[in-house]
């Protein structure tokens, strides 16, 4: 029997306890589920199998030609004939978990080759439950995933039906008020046509029938004069035999400007076909041009236009009423011109009476050809005025288009124009920007110069404390010294009762800074007179606390350094502050405890201003007015 089976080819790899790869092989059936021949293949079981089926294959090489003999019956199975063939062969009638061998057999048309022959062997109920249980997990696992997408292309769906929906019943909205406005637009102009064709109907029949009127006279009065002039011939046939000769030559020249005339007559003719052919030509033009207007114009548009070819079509008509008179006018001269020429003829005719008798019949003949030339000038005529009407018609169409340029130039007049502004509107931005970055630039110098301020006050406040943590041992072996600085600054307090030695906020140090300790010191012995003195701003101080404090927490587990290089910075540096960093309060904390050799001292002139720093004589001066 034949059957469709799935064959699963795998190379596990195994490290424990030595490395090893491992050609797994398994036969199963779609349709079967207890269909399940498994076939394990190791290096040392593929070198055997080598040997006795004459394999030229390494093992690593060994899967992917498996493969692609199996590639190529699956190629063949169709065919009636096939060349390659797979084949599983059991020993037992039926396949009841036997063992198995599958062949990959070529067929030739000498013999059935046997490429290649594996044994495989039946699932044990263990594998075959976990091959039910991977195949129901995979399933599962399909099973979401198709409803996952269905869901999706589901909603995907309903969105598009509800987007579409409210686009067609927008776009049926819109096509009825266009329907509408297409009706009414169209009855309108119906109507309006209407009127002008009964007009100019109206104009036309009047014409016509003035035309025939005046035929009809000239008509009775030139049949009229034929009949007097056929008389008066009649009479003078005799005296025009004489001159029969000379007029036999006149006419074989008439009959050479006769013939002349046919050709010309023809050449008219060629001409009258091509201007047919441009006007045809003329007509398809104009129907594609209207076609693209009305795509591309809208109604107000179309309207305005179709207003201007109305007028410019009455104003033509005027045009051709006008040169329908002056050809009125000019036939008119010719009319007269022709009076004048026949007058002069029967002047002449009266002279020739004697030879006209004998060629009566000749002159009828001629007076017949006279008749069609003047038919033919007629149909002439009626073609110019054809002519003349295309080129009226191709006239309209070059204002049209000359129209249609000016606006496109007018148009371009307008970008050019936005194009200027918007470049001076970037230039301006541009500007703005500069400005900008300026003042960036200034801003972050100004931080610099506050960060470098900090920094130098840090330094300064630091450097006093270390001042202070060196004066502390030396007040300590003074039994009954104060235990304060050389300028009477106190040492910081600390809390014995409740055990905090570290030193209080830098406010408090800097507010007793030249506040004199009386309670250590009772030998004081001066007044002392009270100053304004100096006080950061808010912002500044905010910050020379903070970081005040984080110098004095830390300042205890440090190492002190050298007094004589504080001492160096304290008298050669001087102060970098600038005024504004300072400000002058009347309700100040006045200092307090201050003599006139403190205030002398070196130590406090580079804390003072250039002005406030004493001079050598003004040694009795009070405090104050070393303060501005």
């Amino acid at each position: 029997r034949r059957l469709n089976i799935r064959v699963n080819i795998e190379l596990l790899s195994i490290s424990n306890p030595v490395h090893k790869k491992d050609l797994a092989v398994r036969l199963t059936d779609d349709t079967d589920p207890f269909f399940l021949y498994n076939l394990v293949i190791s290096e040392e079981d593929f070198q055997s199998l080598k040997s006795q089926q004459s394999l030229l294959v390494d093992f690593s090489a060994f899967p992917q030609k498996f493969i692609d003999l199996l590639q190529q019956c699956i190629q063949e199975q169709n065919k009636d004939i096939p060349r390659f063939l797979l084949q599983l062969v059991s020993s037992a009638p039926a396949l009841d978990y036997t063992p198995v061998s599958l062949n990959i057999v070529e067929t030739n048309p000498f013999k059935h080759l046997t490429h290649l022959s594996l044994k495989f062997l039946p699932g044990t109920d263990a594998e075959i439950k976990k091959f039910l249980a991977n195949s129901l997990k995979c399933l599962k696992e399909d099973k979401r995933m198709l409803e996952e997408k269905l869901k999706k292309t589901e909603e995907d769906l309903t969105r598009q039906l509800s987007y579409t929906q409210q686009s067609l019943s927008e776009k049926s909205r819109e096509l009825d008020k266009l329907k509408t406005e297409w009706t009414s637009y169209t009855t309108a102009l119906s109507n309006k046509h209407s009127q002008e064709l009964t007009s100019e109907k109206e104009r036309a029949l009047q014409a016509q029938t003035q035309y025939q009127q005046q035929h009809e006279q000239q008509k009775k009065e030139l049949e009229n004069l034929h009949q007097k002039s056929i008389q008066q011939l009649q009479n003078r046939l005799s005296e025009l035999e004489v001159i029969n000769k000379d007029l036999t030559e006149r006419r074989y020249k008439g009959d050479s400007t006769v013939r002349e005339l046919k050709a010309k007559l023809s050449g008219l003719e060629d001409e009258c076909q091509r201007a047919k052919q441009e006007v045809l030509s003329l007509r398809r033009e104009n129907t594609t041009l209207d076609a693209e207007c009305h795509e591309k114009e809208k109604l107000i548009n179309q309207l305005q236009t179709r207003v201007a070819v109305l007028e410019q079509e009455i104003k033509d008509k005027d045009q051709l009423v006008t040169r329908t008179k002056e050809v009125l006018d000019a036939t008119q001269e010719q009319k007269v011109i022709l009076e004048e020429s026949t007058e002069e003829k029967q002047r002449h005719i009266e002279k020739l009476e004697t030879t006209i008798k004998s060629l009566s019949a000749e002159l009828l003949k001629a007076n017949e050809i006279i008749k069609k030339l003047q038919g033919d000038l007629k149909t002439l005529m009626n073609k110019l005025k054809l002519k003349n009407t295309v080129t009226i018609q191709q006239e309209k169409l070059l204002t049209e288009k000359e129209e249609k340029l000016q606006k496109e130039q007018r148009e371009l007049q307008e970008m050019g124009q936005s194009l200027r502004m918007k470049e001076q509107e970037v230039c301006k931005l541009q500007e703005q920007l500069e400005s900008t970055i300026q003042k960036l630039e200034e801003s972050k110098q100004l931080l610099k110069t506050n960060e470098n301020v900090i920094t130098w006050l840090n330094r300064q406040l630091s450097e006093v404390q270390m001042a202070k943590k060196l004066d502390t041992p030396a007040s300590a072996h003074a039994g009954g010294r104060a235990a304060g600085s050389p300028l009477g600054m106190p040492d910081r307090p600390s809390f014995h009762s409740s055990g905090i030695s570290h030193p209080i906020s830098p406010l408090y140090a800097f507010q007793n800074f030249l506040e004199p300790t009386h309670s250590k010191n009772g030998n004081s012995q001066c007044p002392v007179p009270k100053a304004s003195t100096w006080t950061f701003s808010l912002s500044l101080q905010a910050q020379l606390n903070s970081q005040l404090l984080k110098l004095s927490r830390c300042s205890d587990a440090h190492t002190v350094p050298a007094a004589g290089h504080a001492a160096n910075k304290e008298n050669g540096d001087q102060l970098g502050l600038e005024s504004k960093y300072f400000k002058k309060k009347d309700d100040s904390i006045p200092l307090r405890g201050l003599s006139q050799n403190t205030l002398n001292s070196e130590y406090l002139r580079p804390y003072l201003p250039a002005k406030a720093q004493p001079s050598p004589k003004a040694a009795g001066t009070p405090a104050s007015a070393y303060f501005p």
